[in-house]
């Protein structure tokens, strides 16, 4: 897969993904080259899925964000594939997870205020005859956000 200086590119890129080639190769200690041919390496097997900005949720007008529980009305693979569809076509829903428990899926979803949540409620859960039911968690605080991953890196 990938070697300790992947793994040290993929931890630099993760803290900041606008370092440069030069930046990065001061960081691991090999040419900007061979670092730029890693990094496009690592996009081309998918171990890089994307690069990403974090936003403000506040500074763009959606201040709240919800957690939400779903359960479908039975779990066959037409009705979690569309569902699966629904979620990756609603843009105020910003993660999707299908899960293991009690519910089938869990949604992180951002609104601009509990009126504007309510109407995506009305339109993405209760005109759904797949959705069994759902239960929402309000955001109070955002305590952390981020795609980082532990990468392990042998003790030095």
């Amino acid at each position: 897969m990938t070697d300790q200086i992947d793994k040290r590119i993929l931890m630099a890129l993760q803290e900041n993904n606008r370092l440069t080639s030069d930046q990065l190769s001061d960081i691991v200690h090999l040419s900007a080259t061979a670092v730029q041919r890693r990094v496009k390496h690592l996009r081309a097997i998918g171990v890089i899925e994307g690069d990403v900005s974090i936003i403000s949720p506040k500074a763009v007008g959606r201040p709240v964000s919800m957690l939400v529980s779903v359960t479908l009305e039975r779990e066959r693979v037409a009705i979690i594939d569309r569902f699966k569809k629904a979620i990756r076509d609603a843009p105020e829903i910003m993660s999707g997870y299908y899960v293991t428990g009690e519910a089938d899926f869990v949604l992180v979803v951002t609104a601009r205020d509990m009126e504007d949540f309510e109407q995506f409620t009305r339109r993405f859960f209760y005109d759904n005859p797949d959705i069994k039911g759902f239960k929402t968690n309000v955001v109070m605080d955002r305590v952390k956000a981020g795609f980082s991953l532990p990468i392990d890196l042998p003790s030095e």
